[in-house]
C-alpha cells in the first residue's frame, strides 16, 4: 500500500524557511501563551508569531555579538519559552544546538559538555547549583554561561534580547541574513541512553524539515488548535513537535508538571498533545478510577461498545456520549499522538471510542524522528501505522513469521554519530539505517514492532520471546503500575532461563481498593491475574516467576526502562 498525502503543505528544506513562512502566514496569531506566577497572582502573556521571530533574531544577533557565531551552544532546562527560543536562535544562526537533559547528574552533564565541545550553555535557574559546580571544575570548553532568567553575576536572556534589538536597530543584519546549509550538522543530540554511554547524533536542518513536511502531509493538525508541550525538548520528538506545531500555526502552552495535567488541559482548553504512552496511560487510569468511584464502570463499558458499533454504521455520537469524561480533560481535547514507546492498543482504542482521535507513531533520534505513524484515515490497532511518505521501510532477514530487523531510508536519516565512525558504519549502510528494532510489515503495509533486538529473550530451546509483548498485557492488570519481563538465568546452568517479571504495584489502588492487605496478599492477587495472562500465550511464553515491589523502575527521562540497570539490581538482590 502506497501512502497518500491527506493534506498539501508547503515543503521546506530548512527550519529557517519554516519559521519565516509561519511569521508570514500567521503574523499576529498567538504562537505561545506564557503563564507568570508572582506574589500569588497569575497572569498570562501571549507571544505572536511575529514577536517570536523578532525574539529569535534579537537573541541570535546578541549571540553573534558575544562571539558565538559558528560555535556550539548547549541548552538545558525544563520546557519553557526561553528553551525553544534559544534552540531556534541557534538553528537560524547556523550555530550547533546541543540540547541536554535537565535530569543529568553532574558527571554525565560534564561529560556531555566535554564530548560536544560546546562553548556556551544556556540554563534554567533551577540548575544554578549544577552549573556553578561545572564552572568551578573548569573541565569543559564553556566560555559563556547564560541564564534563562535574571541571575546576579550571569549574562541572561532578557538582557541579550534587549541588546540584540538595539544592534538590529543600528542596521546590523548579519544574523538575519545568515544563509543556512541545509545538510550540515546543526543539532548534536545525545540519545536517551538506555545503556551506559549515550551516542551523540548529528542532525541537519534538512533532516528535521523533511520529517515535519511528512507529518504535515498526513496528520490532522489545525491552526485553530492549542498544543501543550509535554514531551521534554531535549528529546528529538519534543523539540521537533514544537517546530511542527509552529509550521501549522498552533498556539503552544507549557505544563506545570505531571500532577497538574488535568488542570492544565482545562486551563488552556487544550485540543492536541503529543505524549509518551506512560502519560496517556496515566490519564486513562485517572479517568477510569473516577468512573469506578461514581459506580459507572458498567455504564461506560456499555457506552464504549455502543460507540464502537455506531461508528461502524457511520454514526458518530462519541463526544455527546462521553461529554462528562471529555469535560474532565477540558472539553476540547480531540487529538493525541503517542510516541517514544509502544502504546497499549486497548487504551488507544478506548480513547478513540470516546471521541479523542489517538494515533501512534514510531521513530528514533537517528531518524529525526518519525518513520511510521497512524493518521485519522489509516489506523490499525497494534501497529505503528504506515511508513511516512518520504521513507522506505524494509524488514531484514525475516524469520518464518516475517519478523526481522527494521531498516529505513529517507531524507530524515542522521548524518551519523559524532566521533564514533565504527558505530556509524554499523548502522548506516548504503543509505539504509538499521534500527536495531524488530518487527514486520503486514499485507497492507502497516508496521508492527515486536521488540528491541537487544531486549529479545532467547530460551534454552531456541524459542524467542519479546518482553514488550508480555508487558503490554501485564500492565493492564489493575494493581500493576508498571512492569519489566526478563529472563532469570539459572545459577548453575546460565543457558537455562526462567521467564520472569518484575512488577511495581500501585500504592494508590492498593490503598483505595485493597486497604489492609499485606504485600504478600497483593502478590497473590496479582499472580492470579498473571496466570490468566499466561493462558493467552503458548506455554514457552508463560511467566513462571514474579518479583513484587512498590519502588519505581529505573528509567531514562523519556520513560524507557533501563533494563540493563534493572537486571544488575535484580541479579544483585538474588546474590
Amino acid at each position: 500500500m502506497v501512502r497518500k498525502k491527506l493534506f498539501n503543505p508547503k515543503e521546506f528544506n530548512n527550519i529557517k524557511d519554516i519559521i519565516y513562512n509561519s511569521a508570514k502566514e500567521f503574523g499576529n496569531k498567538t504562537a505561545f501563551t506564557l503563564k507568570d506566577k508572582e506574589e500569588g497572582k497569575t497572569t498570562y502573556v501571549d507571544i505572536s508569531y511575529n514577536q517570536f521571530l523578532d525574539d529569535i533574531n534579537a537573541l541570535g544577533t546578541a549571540f553573534y555579538s558575544i562571539g558565538l557565531k559558528e560555535k556550539r551552544v548547549a541548552v538545558i532546562g525544563k520546557n519553557r519559552y526561553e528553551w525553544i527560543l534559544t534552540h531556534l536562535s541557534n538553528l537560524l544562526g547556523s550555530m550547533v544546538s546541543v540540547p541536554l537533559d535537565k535530569d543529568l547528574q553532574l558527571e554525565e552533564l560534564e561529560s556531555s559538555l566535554i564530548r560536544s565541545k560546546a562553548e556556551a550553555i544556556i540554563f534554567d535557574k533551577k540548575l544554578l547549583d549544577l552549573i556553578e559546580e561545572i564552572k568551578k571544575r573548569n573541565n569543559t570548553s564553556i566560555k559563556e554561561y547564560i541564564a534563562m532568567d535574571k541571575i546576579e553575576g550571569y549574562t541572561n536572556i532578557p538582557d541579550l534580547l534587549k541588546k540584540g534589538k538595539e544592534i538590529i536597530k543600528k542596521g546590523n543584519k548579519e544574523y538575519i541574513d545568515n544563509k543556512i546549509d541545509n545538510n550540515e550538522m546543526n543539532i548534536l543530540l545525545f540519545t536517551s541512553g538506555t545503556t551506559s554511554k549515550s551516542k551523540a547524533v548529528m542532525l541537519s536542518q534538512r533532516n528535521i524539515a523533511s520529517n515535519i513536511y511528512a507529518l504535515q502531509c498526513v496528520e490532522d493538525i489545525r491552526s485553530t488548535d492549542t498544543n501543550i508541550a509535554f514531551l521534554p525538548f531535549h528529546h528529538i520528538f519534543g523539540s521537533s513537535c514544537i517546530v511542527w506545531t509552529l509550521a501549522c500555526g498552533l498556539r503552544n502552552v507549557f505544563p506545570d508538571g505531571l500532577r497538574y495535567i488535568k488542570q492544565n488541559l482545562n486551563e488552556y482548553k487544550v485540543t492536541v498533545f503529543v505524549g509518551v504512552p506512560i502519560l496517556i496511560e496515566s490519564i486513562h487510569k485517572a479517568i477510569m478510577r473516577e468512573v469506578e468511584k461514581q459506580g459507572k464502570t458498567k455504564l461506560i463499558n456499555f457506552a464504549l461498545r455502543l460507540s464502537s458499533f455506531l461508528m461502524k454504521l457511520h454514526i458518530d455520537v462519541r463526544r455527546k456520549l462521553f461529554k462528562q469524561i471529555l469535560d474532565q480533560l477540558g472539553g476540547e481535547l480531540r487529538f493525541v499522538v503517542s510516541g517514544g514507546a509502544p502504546a497499549d492498543a486497548k487504551i488507544a482504542k478506548q480513547f478513540n471510542d470516546m471521541g479523542i482521535k489517538t494515533v501512534q507513531g514510531y521513530g528514533l533520534t537517528e531518524t529525526s524522528p518519525v518513520i511510521a505513524g497512524e493518521d485519522y484515515l489509516n489506523m490499525k490497532p497494534g501497529t505503528v501505522g504506515l511508513p511516512m511518505i518520504n521513507d522506505t521501510i524494509e524488514i531484514v532477514n525475516p524469520d518464518e513469521n516475517g519478523i526481522g530487523e527494521i531498516r529505513v531510508k529517507g531524507p530524515n536519516i542522521m548524518i551519523g554519530y559524532y566521533e564514533m565512525p565504527e558505530e556509524t558504519e554499523r548502522v548506516l549502510k548504503d543509505g539504509w539505517f538499521y534500527t536495531g528494532d524488530l518487527g514486520y510489515l503486514d499485507k497492507d503495509g502497516y508496521l508492527t514492532i515486536t521488540g528491541r533486538n537487544k531486549n529479545m529473550i532467547v530460551l534454552k530451546n531456541g524459542k524467542k520471546v519479546f518482553p514488550e509483548e508480555l508487558e503490554s498485557l501485564v500492565n493492564r492488570i489493575e494493581l500493576v503500575e508498571e512492569c519489566m519481563v526478563f529472563g532469570m538465568p539459572d545459577e548453575e546452568d546460565k543457558n537455562d532461563i526462567t521467564l520472569s517479571v518484575k512488577v511495581v504495584y500501585s500504592k494508590e489502588i492498593a490503598e483505595e481498593k485493597y486497604a489492609g492487605k499485606t504485600e504478600e496478599e497483593l502478590r497473590k492477587i496479582i499472580w492470579e491475574q498473571i496466570k490468566k495472562v499466561n493462558t493467552t500465550f503458548p506455554k514457552y511464553k508463560h511467566i513462571k516467576n514474579m518479583i513484587l515491589t512498590s519502588e519505581e523502575l529505573i528509567k531514562t527521562t523519556t520513560k524507557k526502562v533501563k533494563r540493563h540497570e534493572e537486571m544488575k539490581k535484580i541479579i544483585g538482590t538474588r546474590i
